[in-house]
């Protein structure tokens, strides 16, 4: 199951296409403000590489954690 920017996980497509696209976009962009671009469209998946070390992978959990407060609140 998946959880895109829903009140509740979906477990399929029809399901998860009922998401909040402006809370999306708002993340999309409290993430970009933080240095970390995500791809634009709230369907993608993310991928880490080994080019990300463990500051790096730190420094992307504390923006994302930094961008849902600001999501939330609006």
């Amino acid at each position: 199951t998946t959880r895109v920017f829903r009140p509740a996980a979906s477990s399929t497509f029809f399901a998860s296409t009922a998401c909040d696209i402006g809370a999306f976009n708002r993340f999309f962009h409290a993430m970009l403000e933080r240095g970390v671009f995500l791809a634009p469209s709230a369907y993608e998946a993310g991928f880490l590489s080994s080019a990300h070390d463990e500051a790096v992978i730190a420094a992307t959990i504390d923006a994302a954690r930094a961008a849902f407060k600001a999501t939330a609140a609006g």
